[in-house]
């Protein structure tokens, strides 16, 4: 595997796989890396010829400068996860690499998509994830992005991005990787204390009830319950639950049966902050999350 920390010297390796015509995918991850990452670099190696796998925590997405500083950073298992999968190329850049000395996030217009859920709780959040896919996809030029589900909403917020700027990439989202128990793989879930990483796998189970559930009861019924079970729960603090439409992401209270819906949530284990999601469905609608 080749290990790139400049952009000048990752371009100029690529260049002549590019000349070749050969295939690049790209999975762009803020390292800490576990099972989810890899399920995206092995479908990137099915798929294409060259692999580029990115680790940067970019400090322009981060809203709390303690959730910064703390973001787990395990470069040494890293590489040897990288390694075990037969990535191609790593590229490990330094905060000064990307920003220089503007350390700054760009403004975007994303159609609304930015002020739902996450938006709404992470003030400029998604101008910085706006700011590094865009910088990285410029870097890296590759055919293919891969992101997974877990965090729904900046999928759709890269893909407004693509779109909007008319970026010569396809985005893939891949579908969410979960711990035997259910908890969806998280690079924070290592941060979790022993007690709370027993209580976490609540999250996922009061999703899948709610999935149940789903049809029979409204939107807004179904919310209530949902944060009714938080409130009984000792450990576990529900920052929100909401049911939205899957392209526009705005909050349903009616349900239409020629939309899809995923309800997301956001809890708070701790300190920690977890978010997951499901897609929902109703009996005429059988898809899987």
């Amino acid at each position: 595997m080749k290990i790139f920390t400049r952009k000048s010297e990752l371009k100029a390796f690529l260049s002549p796989s590019k000349k070749e015509k050969k295939t690049i995918g790209f999975v762009p991850t803020m390292g800490a890396l576990h099972q989810g990452h890899l399920s995206l670099i092995k479908r990137a190696k099915k798929k294409n010829d060259v692999v580029v796998v990115s680790v940067f925590v970019n400090p322009t997405q981060f809203d709390n400068k303690e959730d910064l500083d703390k973001y787990p950073k395990t470069y040494e298992n890293d590489v040897a996860l990288l390694e075990s999968v037969d990535c191609d190329v790593l590229f490990f850049p330094s905060i000064k690499e990307i920003y220089a000395e503007n350390i700054v996030s760009e403004k975007f217009d994303f159609e609304g998509l930015e002020y739902q859920m996450e938006g709404r709780f992470r003030d400029g959040h998604f101008d910085g994830v706006g700011t590094i896919v865009k910088t990285l996809f410029e870097i890296v030029e590759p055919d293919t992005a891969y992101f997974g589900k877990k965090d729904f909403q900046q999928l759709q917020i890269i893909k407004k991005l693509v779109e909007k700027y008319k970026l010569p990439v396809k985005i893939e989202g891949r579908p969410i990787f979960r711990e035997e128990d259910g908890l969806a793989m998280s690079s924070r879930n290592v941060r979790l204390t022993k007690e709370y990483r027993e209580a976490a796998p609540f999250i996922y189970k009061i999703l899948k009830k709610a999935r149940k559930k789903f049809g029979i009861k409204d939107a807004k019924e179904l919310t209530e319950w949902v944060e009714k079970q938080f409130k009984k729960h000792p450990l576990l603090e529900l920052e929100y639950f909401t049911i939205a439409d899957e392209k526009t992401l705005q909050t349903t209270t009616t349900i239409e049966p020629n939309k899809k819906y995923r309800a997301f949530v956001a809890v708070f284990a701790g300190n920690i902050r977890l978010i997951d999601n499901i897609r929902l469905k109703s009996k005429k609608s059988i898809e899987a999350s």
